[in-house]
């Protein structure tokens, strides 16, 4: 199982980045704290900020009542002390979702990425990609969106970018495409084949019972695939990502998620609203990502976004 550790150098520098992604959310909590006394009134306006973070109406009222414990039973007197304390329960409330990839259960390993159009899907196949090779793992792509050629032609960019190979083909059954695509990263020994799909709504029922297709094209290249079913959200889409999560969840069975565009509006707090909805069952957050570069997709860590997000770290 591959580990979100790196080396000094390269976390400081994804921490770095992580902070100014989260800055436009950070600046509506954090003034806050700025000074003053912990009453009523500042909890209220706290909870509001957190709502307007797009955390989620249900989410903000556990978190503030779990702040008025704690301030009730640790004597908490300062906004700074109540400041670390949120961040601590965010922490505790994303860690259940912090995923890893386990790269032991099949070789080759089968990822098959799904997500709605605009959500950053094959850009973030390209950034997973290259965080595979940093990671040695040798890695094939597979262009199972064969209704937009840009999206063949883009992938086709970032296969090039990162010397990893693309099976693709103009046109054609996206299922048909993915299963030679199975078959091939067999014979050649890879590591991890991604497999891209189609963007969809989940509302265009035709193209979900596609994907239901492509998934069982997967298995019966290669008996158990895919091993990770994972879906781009799109961090600026609000509560809309609760719908989507649901519906490609019950669609295919997803096993983890990629949380992009964080760095796009001021509501990151979308992923506290995404795990408090699932906290019976969590679906795992597997990476983030909070920028256009190519390392600006890594390993979900929920004690460093939380500290990002309130401005603790």
């Amino acid at each position: 199982m591959i580990s979100p550790g790196s080396s000094a150098g390269s976390k400081s520098g994804w921490l770095s980045r992580l902070k100014t992604g989260l800055t436009k959310t950070r600046v509506n909590i954090a003034g806050l704290f700025s000074g003053g006394v912990v009453d009523a009134e500042f909890l209220d306006e706290l909870e509001v900020a957190l709502i307007s973070a797009d955390v989620g109406v249900a989410t903000s009222a556990r978190l503030i009542d779990a702040l008025r414990m704690r301030i009730k039973l640790e004597g908490l007197l300062t906004r700074d002390e109540v400041r670390r304390a949120l961040s601590d329960e965010i922490a505790s409330l994303l860690s259940p979702a912090e995923g890893r990839i386990d790269f032991s259960r099949a070789r080759p390993l089968i990822l098959m990425v799904a997500g709605v159009n605009g959500a950053g899907k094959t850009t973030s196949i390209g950034k997973l990609a290259k965080w595979l090779s940093n990671q040695d793992k040798s890695v094939l792509l597979a262009a199972g969106d064969t209704f937009r050629a840009a999206a063949r032609e883009q992938l086709s960019i970032w296969g090039a970018r990162n010397g990893i190979a693309v099976i693709a083909q103009s046109g054609g059954d996206p299922a048909a495409v993915v299963f030679d695509a199975v078959s091939a990263a067999k014979a050649r020994g890879v590591d991890v084949l991604i497999a891209d799909t189609a963007g969809r709504l989940p509302t265009q029922q035709h193209l979900m019972e596609e994907l239901k297709r492509i998934k069982r094209a997967q298995d019966k290249a290669m008996p158990g695939a895919p091993h990770e079913i994972i879906l781009i959200i799109d961090g600026t889409n609000g509560q809309n990502a609760l719908a989507q999560v649901q519906a490609f969840d019950d669609a295919v069975a997803l096993t983890g998620l990629i949380i992009t565009k964080l760095d796009g509006t001021a509501k990151g707090g979308v992923l506290a609203a995404i795990v408090e909805a699932r906290r019976a069952r969590p679906l795992p957050i597997l990476f983030i990502g909070v920028g256009e570069a190519i390392d600006d997709l890594q390993p979900f860590v929920a004690r460093d976004f939380a500290d990002a997000l309130i401005g603790t770290g």
